[in-house]
């Protein structure tokens, strides 16, 4: 059962590091496709006429820069080092999703044996029984 558990949680770390990385995949490249758009913003010293032509090029540089700092990020990893890593993941994510359900599939044939036993053991009416006993 705690091996099925591991198996979960392995993968839900998995699929958020996975989310992690297309996200900051996402802003590395609007951050690489806007930065000339942001240099002749600062160069036309932050002209709102130049605003307002490329405001959402400019939205896009200033999301990314934030989510850069939120990171924490001093140097950009490049997307390629992102990508590798993606496909790592994915890779172990899948191996694990294979082991998961075969594990699972044990865990469903183990409680049918259990059930099976309880049945022709009376256990199931032992409980009911002192259920009903409990209540009086």
């Amino acid at each position: 059962f705690y091996f099925y558990l591991e198996l979960k949680n392995k993968i839900k770390t998995a699929e958020a590091k996975m989310v992690e990385i297309q996200s900051l995949r996402t802003h590395i490249l609007n951050f690489i496709k806007t930065n000339d758009i942001w240099k002749a913003y600062k160069e036309s010293h932050y002209s709102k006429d130049f605003y307002a032509e490329h405001e959402g090029d400019i939205l896009l540089h200033r999301a990314s820069k934030k989510a850069f700092e939120d990171l924490g990020l001093k140097k950009l990893p490049s997307v390629k080092s992102l990508n590798e890593e993606f496909a790592v993941l994915l890779s172990e994510k899948k191996e694990a999703y294979s082991e998961y359900h075969r594990v699972q599939n044990e865990m469903k044939e183990l409680m049918t044996h259990k059930a099976n036993a309880e049945y022709i053991l009376g256990i199931d009416e032992q409980k009911e029984q002192r259920k009903e006993h409990q209540y009086e």
